[in-house]
C-alpha cells in the first residue's frame, strides 16, 4: 500500500491511540502507529517529536526516561488520564468524519 500523508489532525489521535495499551519511546511509537494502519502511515521523527512536546503541554501525555530494548536510554511516553479522554473525544469525531465521507463517496 502506498505510503499516504497524514491528514491534519490524524497524527495525535493515532499517537493516543499506539499508546492506549501501554508507555512507549519515540520509535515503538512510530512502530506501533505503521503497525496499526497497516503501512499506510509512515510517521518520520520531523513529525513525531514536536507532536509529542507538544501533547505532553497539553497534558496529554506524560514521560520519563528509560532504557529502550537495546539499552539506550530513551524517553517514553504514557497517557495520563486527560489523554484517555482527549483519546475517546477525537475517536468519536473521527467516527463521525469517516461515516460522512463514506456517505459522500457512495453518493451517486
Amino acid at each position: 500500500m502506498p505510503n499516504t500523508n497524514l491528514l491534519q489532525g490524524t497524527l495525535d489521535l493515532l499517537i493516543l491511540k499506539a499508546l492506549a495499551l501501554t508507555g512507549l519511546h519515540g520509535l515503538g511509537i512510530s512502530r506501533r502507529i505503521a503497525q496499526i494502519t497497516n503501512g499506510t502511515f509512515q510517521v518520520k521523527p520531523g513529525s513525531l517529536f514536536p507532536a509529542l512536546h507538544r501533547m505532553e503541554e497539553a497534558g496529554w501525555l506524560s514521560s520519563s526516561w528509560g532504557d529502550s530494548e537495546n539499552n539506550r536510554r530513551a524517553r517514553f511516553y504514557r497517557l495520563t488520564a486527560a489523554g484517555r479522554r482527549q483519546l475517546q473525544t477525537e475517536t468519536r469525531q473521527w467516527e463521525t468524519i469517516a461515516l460522512a465521507m463514506a456517505s459522500a463517496l457512495e453518493a451517486s
